[in-house]
């Protein structure tokens, strides 16, 4: 017999009586002996955050788009529309702003990630005293899912040997899938990862396409989990690489769009104005600004100015551009089908938007290389450098084709405001938002919809807090965590009228500046290299010019100082100093223990695909030399070593019983055939010499005989190759067309030692070394 209030001591208890804590002498039901997990709040409500990449304003439907979106025409029908939400002029800032709710410089993203220049506003990893929604969302009892784009670890933290401190595991998330860096191609991915471990992929399916699977694998997360927990809340946050660059669509959702944008970009743009006036998210007497045309780096030419075939080429990249949003939207219902599978629809709060507005970056007429072209921005591009390939207008988005569209369809895209992504002008930072929560927000027929306050995207975490019912974290890891910046907005979703909760905020990204206040806008147009000038200023009264065409700074210039006081005041508060001033600063001075990424190596069979940036660093603005050693018999062939993709690069392989070399020159294919490979031991190598105005010769020898030589192409730089260095195989997406389309990735067969990378001598206009140099001097002084 036992004691009232006990039960007999379980069978696999006994015995183990002597034990300190008296395990088995009772057991008591009172005080289980598992540690508890956290409860989420009763009823507490999932939630999906879908974050679009590059996506402006006008580009759905709820927003005045053309094009055909009923997923997201429901949620905004069934929701709340937020017409005056801001975000930062670029991807990296945003993300971290609404994951943390912090100003994003405080954060540590002053721009994208990638760099590492060692400023406290530009250290590119969320820091070890500021907490995530994610985290906070776990320790609440929450399941927390990721799929999609991360890019908040800097460059020289991605690869396999670094500390994965940065990465989403460890950032608050249960599960992962998607691709760290800021853009991938769609058709074939470079290095997806799950959860901490890279995903090896040999060869894409023909039919594969990158947002499908992210959805595959959202809706996998949330199955698992109502299979063993019908109750557990869940965050999801989607982070598309849609509609970043380099485009590319599936073949029938483009084919649904074909001629649509023949009429030209104008057109298309006084569409959507009328669109959205008729569908009041811009409110009457908003004005649509000229065309923009604020210089040559910004200036759109009027359609009918446009050259025909450039006219066609640049309609069939937009037509592309529509497919993927449509494949997103189709791609949406397909989640909203999941949560109305466990009907739980209703209580999921689902937040659409997008981290800035639609890019410039493809230039006055687009391009199908998206990397020759991006390059074509940077300081001490040869006048010669060639910024789009003669690729067939019908493989326009295909796997071949890396697209952009030009300055013209972002402008479009932006609709009505003026400028782009990278801009602290609307067009740069004001982008659509949709919540949708009918069991939280309960519509009556008097309400429209829709939200005319004021709120920012560091507003986004602090929403989501207070509507599932769960305090800000105040401490992390032992330590006292930053507090958030941004304020809930869930009082002005539950009713229009309510006046605001945000009345001031700063921004900024290289040298643009911004400052609101009270529907004042205090903002610069910064020219790359210029000095900081007051005289930079302007001045917007955003209440009766939401598009920003009149600046009244002459008239206002006590408002004026004021504003731009109170911006150098928050810029002190949130470390954005200093700023970038096309000096290079930040994006070319590095951590010294990175210089070990230009170290040689020796890479053996089965070694996983090497990183992109540790690649790069073997080959960036200097010459170069690779060596494979290998025992080849009659018949052996395959690839030696491959680096990069259709984006761009090189690979040696053996076809037909010859060396060859192809070189993918953004786009442009040379192919070099070298010598019989006779059975045996062989060392081939392949050796490429450096040129003035970013050049390479190569040449290619079997045991010291030179075989064969393509001279005089584009260096690869800046992100380029944006695929790393494969051995014995070339995964993924391929250097060369031909030889994919006949083997695939093409193991090679023989036996294939190692391949050994040896950076050579360094270009004169290496700006790596010019920096390191720089920083180097600077250290002596510390």
């Amino acid at each position: 017999m036992t004691e009232q209030g006990q039960t007999e001591v379980p069978s696999f208890a006994r015995g183990y009586e002597h034990f300190e804590g008296q395990i088995g002498r009772t057991y008591s039901q009172s005080r289980p002996w598992w540690p508890t997990e956290p409860e989420s709040p009763a009823g507490a409500p999932n939630v999906i955050v879908m974050l679009v990449d590059d996506m402006g304003y006008a580009d759905i439907g709820p927003f005045g788009a053309e094009i055909d979106t009923p997923n997201l025409d429901r949620l905004a029908a069934g929701g709340m529309r937020l017409t005056n939400y801001h975000t930062t002029p670029v991807c990296s800032p945003a993300r971290a702003a609404l994951l943390t709710g912090i100003n994003s410089h405080r954060a540590g993203f002053s721009t994208v990630a990638g760099f590492d220049p060692g400023f406290p506003g530009a250290t590119f990893e969320i820091a070890d005293d500021v907490v995530t929604l994610p985290e906070t969302l776990r320790g609440a009892g929450y399941a927390t899912f990721m799929v999609g784009k991360w890019h908040l670890s800097r460059g020289s933290a991605t690869n396999d040997g670094a500390a994965k401190k940065s990465w989403p595991l460890q950032r608050g998330f249960d599960r992962y899938y998607g691709c760290l860096e800021g853009f991938t191609p769609f058709m074939a991915p470079n290095r997806l990862v799950r959860d901490n471990s890279p995903v090896e992929v040999e060869r894409y399916p023909d039919d594969y396409y990158l947002t499908d699977d992210l959805t595959d694998e959202a809706i996998g997360m949330i199955r698992g989990l109502r299979a063993h927990d019908a109750r557990k809340p869940f965050f999801l946050y989607f982070a598309h690489h849609a509609m970043h660059a380099p485009f590319a669509a599936k073949p029938d959702d483009i084919a649904k769009y074909r001629g649509r944008y023949d009429e030209g970009w104008d057109a298309v743009r006084q569409q959507r104005f009328a669109r959205q006036q008729e569908l009041g998210v811009v409110d009457e007497g908003v004005r649509l600004p000229d065309r923009n045309n604020e210089g040559p780096a910004l200036d759109v030419p009027p359609w009918d100015d446009v050259p025909a075939d450039e006219q066609e080429k640049t309609a069939r990249i937009m037509e592309v551009y529509a497919a993927m949003v449509d494949n997103l939207d189709q791609n949406l219902g397909r989640l909203l089908q999941t949560l109305e599978d466990y009907g739980e629809l209703d209580n999921t709060i689902i937040v659409f938007t997008s981290d800035n507005g639609g890019a410039n970056d493809g230039g006055r007429l687009g391009t199908r290389s998206y990397l020759a072209n991006f390059l074509g921005f940077m300081s001490g591009i040869p006048d010669d450098w060639n910024r789009d390939s003669d690729l067939d207008l019908d493989l326009i988005g295909g796997p071949q084709t890396m697209l952009q569209y030009p300055r013209g369809w972002a402008m479009a895209s932006n609709t009505p405001f003026r400028l782009y992504k990278g801009s602290t002008f609307a067009g740069g930072v004001r982008t659509p938002m949709i919540v949708h929560w009918p069991a939280g927000l309960d519509r009556d027929a008097a309400d429209d919809g829709f939200r005319r306050q004021y709120a920012f995207v560091s507003d986004v975490a602090p929403t989501i807090l207070e509507a599932v019912g769960v305090a800000a974290s105040r401490e992390r890891n032992g330590r006292a965590a930053q507090q958030m910046d941004g304020q809930s907005f869930l009082p002005l979703l539950a009713d229009a009228a309510h006046p605001g909760v945000r009345f001031e905020q700063y921004t900024e990204w290289n040298g643009n500046r911004g400052m609101y206040r009270n529907g004042w806008k205090a903002l610069t147009l910064h020219r790359p290299g210029a000095p900081f000038e007051p005289g930079e200023w302007q001045l917007y009264d955003t209440r009766v010019d939401p598009t920003e065409i009149d600046d009244v700074a002459a008239s206002h210039p006590d408002l004026l100082h004021e504003l731009a006081d109170a911006w150098e005041r928050e810029a002190w508060r949130n470390t954005v100093f200093p700023l970038e001033d096309a000096s290079g600063i930040l994006t070319h001075v590095h951590r010294p223990a990175t210089d070990a990424f230009a170290d040689p190596v020796r890479l053996f069979p089965g070694t996983p695909q090497l990183e992109r940036e540790r690649s790069a660093a073997l080959i960036n603005e200097r010459s170069f030399e690779v060596v494979a050693e290998l025992d080849a018999a009659e018949g052996d062939e395959g690839v030696l070593f491959a680096h990069g993709d259709q984006n761009g690069g090189y690979v040696v392989y053996v076809e037909d019983g010859r060396v060859h070399f192809d070189y993918n020159e953004y786009g442009i294919l040379h192919q070099a055939r070298g010598s019989r490979l006779e059975p045996g031991e062989h060392r081939v190598q392949l050796t490429a010499s450096w040129l003035p105005g970013l050049r390479w010769d190569f040449a290619l020898s079997i045991d010291g005989d030179e075989c064969a030589r393509v001279d005089g192409v584009q260096m690869m730089v800046g992100l380029a190759p944006y695929t790393g260095i494969d051995v014995g195989i070339d995964r993924g997406g391929p250097v060369s067309w031909p030889m994919h389309v006949a083997h695939g990735a093409y193991r090679f067969t023989g036996a294939l030692r190692h391949v050994t990378f040896t950076p050579g001598e360094v270009a004169d206009y290496n700006r790596d070394e010019y920096f390191r140099a720089w920083r180097d001097a600077a250290a002596v002084f510390d």
